[in-house]
């Protein structure tokens, strides 16, 4: 491979903060005569050298430094590596010329301790001695003791302290260790960043395929960097596989095991090999190592002290329950590596056997494994039951015996292929296939197998695996081995490539593929290959791309689909349809929905886009008539996807009961039979129906929980729709601040993906904030892009929402006359929708936007219209913001007694559903009103407000914040004359002259 040169040296070391400032701390005690010791304990590329010599860097102003760096040739000669120490050169602040002469030579092999000692304080003379050894585990058994002996001994009074770099902490029993981790994933992509400083730009696959094989080492990642031409980081061609340029650190992890045993290698091997047919991160099977080992010859005490009590095989093995792991990661890839070709395949083999002859499938443990035959919900399940034969051997089995193929086999891959089906896992599968595909014969059958392979890692949760496995749907490079025969660096998994390659993903059961799920059995792939990537492209992108992409895309996939796979290219349609939705583009929506219409379908689907077309088209009671059947959808009562389809059309017919039952048993039946990919979904759907029962708090709670699930799924999109709802929950319990951040993450997420409906939540929601914190003017300048006519208007579906909001901010910020056509427009336009959508709440707000544009002798009775409206509704939220509007309309006009009844209600109101500043905006209007409420806790005796009346509490407060005496008169519904005399009265009693002294006394 040509280096690429676009490739940097780092300037400074990344996520090593704690550890510098161990360093630190460390030269700090040296520096004041408290001498010490510390081993810097990791395996090979973790940086343990580069600390080393940045700590030597740091002291050499301070005192003198010796260093000296381990040669594994001389690890046996005797005193070697003492002699190395006290032969190299003193640098550093008062090092003197002729130390490094006396100590060259002068250090016989029988040299005493007590000499090293005075060796070590002729040269701490000079200042505070810093004695820096690289690599120590690989010097000589007596040089390790002495200067184990003599690192003990530095503390108070000391001179010198000993800093020691080492594979592990074991050869220095007794030190201080420090044991360096993997670089954390902000670390090592920022790492990435200026490796591949002066590029034209890193690929998101490219980049998430190099993080991941680099395991956070960050040598192999400039290694791996540094092998990649500027066309394949840019993924103009594709990635080489394996990536190369792993070869010298896994060498380096390699080192350790020429020393071990020849059991303990073996077993290592085993172990290694065992990990290949198991998920992630999962590690291999105790029992089976058990059998290998057994079968293998290794003597029984030996394997019973490895496996089960840690002590056979150093720290390179740990167990866990039944599962027995490597300490480190890259560990496992090069004892594949280092292990010959013969032995590694007849490992391999024998595992096979083994599983062969039990029958073991090899997934992980039960606790993980949430797939069983027949589990409600799994349209997979039944194909299964009914055109498909159990595999002649398990699925572990077969990998092991891919992992232990010379080249390309046609008949295994086939095996791979039609095992890799439910009850196994999403994740199973999706190994299975890379291996099938790895051994295929011919270019067009391995990328079919590596598209397939993409939308088994898509259902388990894995977005970035699934878009590395469709780049490789394109040519293959030459110089790429399909299997890893003895001529190569490795098979797929082991040397130099990822273990993702090879291994499976997270686990994940078999569910329903979002919105519907396809049940083709994978011996189809073949016939699947011209549509299933272009679907696989447009699923990531409906959760994690431009929506408008992804419409694309799985409309073209469903055209390519539909000779080959019927219930697939519904799927396709359906996602396309979703895209559109989630864009705000109606007639794209209608297009796919009209085409879904058009295509035979089952029962399930057959009323649903129907439905949904002829209430966007007008024809509202065909609509709803199909719409109610989908209620209770017919075929498996546990699809979860069927199941959100009937939350939709429960929402649009305004049964909000049965919108948050439907949520609900789809959210029961995905944490059920899965996948992980709809969680983030159905808690999504969950969420916005509490939202509209009122129900705030269990809607925070479950967006909360499916913005965790996003972002652990790889699903931006989810989680910027999840981020507005949690703001619109936000906007009524507050506070203003969270409110505000949840909105500014939703638009954040929204803008660059086109997300037109969680721009316009989040929009709604922070005008809806600023309603409460009594900022009209604000808010009415945030929704009137959304409800007015124009290029900016919101979400077809969703601004109609917004519009009551809208009216209520402009009339109390004084709009109306200015406005009125606009206003009137709008109104007519909810007006239309609630005469079609069936929603409940929608007269009794429709009501309070005419009582806020009527003239003062009809605005009565449309309040009492509105009220009346909600008794029969409910809805605490509503009705409380309908009470108080009521009984500031009464105030405005006098009727201060009148009044005070609405704005009790309205305080109740807020009360009862958790609406913190709405209830303090209320309890403002009720003081006002003459009645006595307890102040907010902020207005406590002693505080600069304490001798103020609550009205010039109010005032005081948004002249603070910086509002004119027009907006504060807005604000609180009363002339600019009267707050002009309050403000005059707030001025002399707190004895101050200006609007500036008033800020700085209520904001210091």
């Amino acid at each position: 491979m040509t280096p690429s040169t676009t490739v940097r040296s780092p300037l400074r070391l990344y996520g090593r903060d704690d550890e510098l400032a161990t360093l630190e701390n460390l030269l700090t005690l040296l520096r004041r005569g408290d001498g010490g010791a510390l081993v810097l304990a990791a395996p090979p590329g973790l940086g343990r050298t580069a600390l080393l010599r940045a700590a030597a860097e740091t002291h050499r102003d301070r005192g003198p430094v010796l260093w000296a760096t381990a040669a594994s040739s001389e690890r046996a000669v005797p005193y070697s590596g003492l002699r190395a120490l006290l032969g190299s050169d003193v640098v550093g602040s008062g090092a003197a010329a002729s130390d490094a002469g006396v100590a060259t030579g002068a250090l016989a092999p029988g040299i005493a301790r007590d000499a090293l000692a005075g060796r070590l304080r002729e040269f701490a003379d000079g200042g505070p001695l810093l004695v820096c050894v690289d690599d120590a585990h690989a010097w000589d058994t007596a040089s390790r003791a002495a200067l184990t002996f003599e690192a003990r001994r530095p503390g108070a009074g000391s001179r010198t302290t000993f800093l020691l770099s080492a594979a592990d902490g074991t050869a220095f029993a007794g030190l201080p260790t420090l044991r360096l981790a993997p670089l954390d994933d902000a670390a090592a992509s920022a790492l990435l960043d200026r490796l591949t400083t002066g590029a034209e730009g890193l690929d998101p696959v490219v980049r998430a395929e190099i993080l991941h094989d680099a395991g956070g080492n960050p040598r192999l990642l400039a290694a791996l960097a540094g092998r990649l031409t500027p066309d394949q980081l840019a993924g103009r061609t594709p990635l080489p596989w394996p990536l190369p340029g792993g070869e010298a650190v896994l060498a380096a992890h390699a080192e350790r095991l020429d020393d071990l045993p020849d059991r303990t290698r073996t077993l290592l091997l085993l172990a290694a090999a065992a990990q290949e047919h198991e998920p992630e991160g999962a590690g291999a099977d105790a029992l089976l190592l058990l059998r290998a080992g057994t079968r293998d010859g290794l003597p029984r005490a030996f394997l019973d002290r490895a496996l089960f009590d840690g002590t056979g095989a150093g720290d390179l093995l740990q167990r866990a329950g039944s599962r027995v792991h490597f300490a480190h990661r890259l560990t496992a890839r090069a004892v594949l590596h280092h292990a010959p070709w013969a032995r590694r395949r007849a490992a391999h083999e024998l595992l096979a056997t083994l599983l062969t002859e039990t029958g073991d499938r090899g997934g992980a443990d039960d606790s993980r494994v949430r797939d069983v035959p027949g589990l409600p919900g799994d349209p997979e399940s039944r194909t299964a039951r009914t055109t498909t034969a159990p595999p002649a051997l398990p699925l572990a089995a077969l990998v092991q015996r891919a992992c232990a193929a010379p080249g390309p086999d046609a008949a295994l891959a086939a095996g791979l292929e039609a095992a890799a089906v439910a009850p196994m896992p999403h994740a199973a599968r999706s190994a299975a296939l890379v291996r099938a595909a790895l051994l295929s014969t011919g270019p067009a059958l391995r990328a079919a197998r590596f598209a397939a392979a993409a939308e088994q890692a898509r259902l388990a949760g894995d977005p970035a695996l699934a878009r590395a496995l469709l780049a490789r749907t394109g040519p293959r490079p030459a110089d790429a081995d399909p299997a890893g025969g003895p001529g190569t660096a490795g098979g797929p998994g082991t040397a130099g490539g990822s273990v993702r390659s090879g291994g499976a993903g997270p686990v994940a059961g078999p569910a329903p593929a979002d919105p519907v799920t396809a049940s083709v059995h994978a011996s189809a792939v073949t016939d699947l290959a011209p549509g299933l990537a272009p679907y696989v492209h447009g699923m990531l992108a409906l959760r994690s791309g431009p929506v408008a992409d992804a419409h694309e895309a799985l409309l073209a996939a469903a055209a390519l689909l539909a000779p080959h796979d019927h219930r697939r290219s519904l799927d396709a349609l359906l996602g396309a349809a979703e895209a559109a939705w989630a864009a705000g583009d109606a007639l794209g929506y209608l297009d796919a929905m009209g085409r879904l219409a058009r295509t035979p379908a089952g029962e399930d689907l057959e009323d649903y886009p129907a439905g949904m077309s002829a209430v966007l088209e007008g024809r509202t009671a065909e609509g709803h008539a199909r719409l109610r059947r989908c209620l209770a959808p017919g075929g498996d009562p546990g699809d979860p996807a069927a199941l959100l389809r009937a939350g939709v059309a429960a929402l649009v017919l305004g049964d909000i009961a049965a919108a948050c039952r439907a949520g609900a048993r789809a959210l029961a039946a995905v944490r059920t039979a899965g996948p992980d990919t709809l969680l983030p979904q159905a808690l999504e759907h969950l969420a916005y129906a509490e939202l509209r029962a009122g129900r705030h708090a269990g809607a925070r709670a479950h967006a909360l929980e499916g913005l965790h699930a996003a972002r652990r799924t790889g699903q931006p999109n989810s989680s910027a729709h999840l981020h507005a709802v949690l703001a619109l929950a936000a906007s009524v319990e507050g506070p203003a601040e969270v409110c505000a951040a949840h909105g500014e993450a939703a638009l954040a997420g929204a803008a660059p993906h086109g997300l037109a409906q969680a721009a316009t939540l989040a929009t709604w929601a922070r005008a809806r904030a600023d309603l409460a914190a009594g900022r009209p003017g604000e808010a009415a300048a945030r929704l009137a892009p959304l409800v007015k006519a124009g290029p900016g208007r919101g979400h077809f579906a969703t601004r109609t929402l917004a519009v009551p909001c809208w009216v209520e901010a402009a009339v109390l910020d004084g709009r109306l006359s200015e406005e009125s056509r606009a206003l009137h427009a709008a109104v007519d336009e909810f007006a239309f929708w609630a005469a079609r959508a069936a929603d409940p709440g929608a007269p009794a707000q429709l009501a309070r936007c005419r009582a806020l544009l009527a003239p003062a002798d009809e605005a009565d009775a449309r309040y009492a219209e509105a009220l009346a409206h909600h008794e029969e509704a409910g809805g605490d939220f509503e009705q409380a913001r309908t009470h108080l509007l009521y009984g500031q309309w009464l105030r405005r006009r006098r009727r201060t007694r009148e009044a005070r009844g609405p704005l009790r209600d309205a305080l109740v109101g807020f009360q009862r559903c958790s609406a913190r500043a709405w209830a303090e905006r209320a309890a403002g209007e009720l003081r006002a009103a003459g009645e006595p409420v307890p102040a907010p806790r902020r207005d406590t005796a002693g505080g600069p407000l304490a001798r103020l009346t609550p009205q010039q509490q109010r005032i005081a407060r948004c002249v603070a914040e910086g509002a004119t005496n027009r907006e504060v008169a807005s604000r609180l519904s009363l002339s600019p004359r009267t707050v002009d005399h309050h403000l005059r009265n707030v001025f002399a009693a707190l004895a101050i002259r200006s609007r500036t002294e008033l800020a700085r006394l209520l904001n210091p």
